[in-house]
């Protein structure tokens, strides 16, 4: 697999990419790491609907009970779940496998440190030294010293309890339509929503193993934006196969992404004197109506790098309490440390009810502006290089300039691919397209 850790732990084709033997030795010295080769240390273990979790789940528990860890075994609960576990039983760490939104051959394993965030870097960094290196960890413990698989029971109940402490509404009088994905959020989902009084019209919550983010979930918004209207449903949410993320659809069939669903929690949070430093963390991608919808409540935006684990280390930075990406990604980090889809769900949900007005028109608050994506081919060692080419620089220029601050151009280089990924956002959608076709032509002839 070449390197191992991405921007989101170790993913790949489950038994192909993704081996046992992998997982074993992820566990085994990720256990040993994390804790510091602490004795009878515990570490919760979760995994979301895919057919391989099963597999690989008893590849990583052996590593960690080799290494002399407990493993507790929380079964299928989302993602944030295993974050908020993890401090919720004092364990030493959590683990949980699952590849999010991405197709069902494809999975993942990702730790959480004994606060509940994803691993810095530099502790990804070692625990890939020793693998890739064919390295071992020295802990040998035998008889009693050698770790226990614990099954815990109460853990979806636990989280859910957790979720709904968070609100201090109910739902009662709310209809509200629910595509589980068929992943991690299956259980928990409709059950939290039922409990807290609202009616709930579910789909795609039955898991067969192979129908995980099949057409369904947060990356098909569509299922939902059909069924909400189907049911005349109050609001629709969405959710990807392990549930950290969160697409909602409002009354009229109108999608409301990570961005509107920011502009909407943001500005209540402000006006309750809730907003530290009136301002919310998004990413570059985030569209120029998130902005624009701020400023109108005086309320700034501090933009990061693509991926919530940047959005994350700008909020602990800075002690700012949401933040988030267009794809649904939201952290309220006031409730737990990592992007959690059923959280934000209650938490719009809890604005909504406050408010007392519909989703579409909490939602119009924010003007979405067309945005146009093309992918520019380059050689991989000249893809970051477009901005130093005075003809590229001196032609964005100029674009920006024609659009008197309705608009803007962002060019990046793709992390994997020998592409540079131009995107132009703006009022006229035929524009932009002629102004992205431009440059991609441009930045390929002069970097080719």
């Amino acid at each position: 697999m070449g390197k191992l850790f991405g921007t989101d732990g170790v993913r790949g084709v489950a038994n192909i990419e993704l081996t046992c033997e992998i997982a074993y030795k992820l566990g085994r010295i990720g256990a040993y790491i994390l804790t510091n080769g602490k004795k009878k240390a515990k570490i919760v273990v979760g995994k979301d609907t895919r057919i391989s979790g099963d597999m690989l789940e008893a590849a990583l528990i052996s590593g960690i009970l080799s290494a002399g860890s407990d493993a507790l075994i929380v079964g299928v609960v989302p993602t944030p779940a295993v974050a908020y576990l993890t401090r919720k039983y004092g364990a030493d760490a959590g683990v949980v496998i699952s590849a999010s939104h991405n197709p069902v051959e494809y999975n993942g394993i990702k730790f959480f440190n004994k606060d509940g965030f994803k691993l810095p870097d530099e502790v990804e960094d070692k625990i890939e030294e020793y693998i890739l290196n064919g390295k071992d960890i020295e802990a040998l413990p035998k008889g009693n010293e050698v770790g226990r698989k614990i099954e815990v029971e109460d853990a979806v109940k636990d989280y859910a309890e957790f979720l709904k402490s968070t609100i201090d509404v109910d739902l009662t009088g709310m209809k509200i339509a629910m595509d589980c994905g068929n992943g991690a959020s299956y259980m928990a989902a409709p059950a939290i929503l039922k409990e807290l009084g609202a009616e709930v019209k579910v789909l795609n919550h039955n898991p067969n193993g192979l129908n995980i983010n099949y057409k369904c979930g947060s990356t098909y918004p569509e299922v939902i934006k059909n069924f909400v209207i189907e049911n005349s449903a109050d609001i629709g949410l969405s959710f990807d196969g392990d549930a950290d993320r969160l697409i909602a659809v409002d009354e009229k069939g109108n999608i409301v992404d990570g961005d509107k669903i920011m502009a909407i929690c943001g500005s209540y949070l402000m006006q309750e004197g809730k907003l530290k430093d009136n301002t919310i963390v998004a990413t570059v991608m985030s569209n120029i109506g998130l902005e624009k919808a701020l400023k109108e409540f005086n309320c700034n935006i501090v933009k990061t790098k693509v991926g919530d684990r940047y959005v994350l280390e700008k909020m602990k930075e800075k002690g700012y309490i949401l933040g988030g990406e267009q794809s649904g990604h939201i952290i309220f980090l006031e409730h737990n440390t990592t992007g959690d889809g059923l959280l934000s769900a209650l938490q719009l949900l809890s604005v909504v009810k406050k408010k007392n007005k519909p989703l579409s028109e909490l939602a119009s608050i924010m003007k979405v502006y067309p945005q146009v994506l093309k992918n520019a081919k380059v050689s991989n060692d000249k893809k970051k290089k477009y901005m130093e080419d005075e003809v590229i620089a001196s032609r964005i220029k100029e674009i920006e300039e024609k659009m008197h601050g309705e608009g803007r151009i962002l060019i990046r280089p793709s992390g994997t691919e020998p592409l540079v990924r131009v995107m132009l956002e703006g009022t006229d959608i035929k524009v932009l397209e002629k102004y992205a076709i431009e440059l991609v032509e441009l930045i390929e002839e002069r970097l080719k």
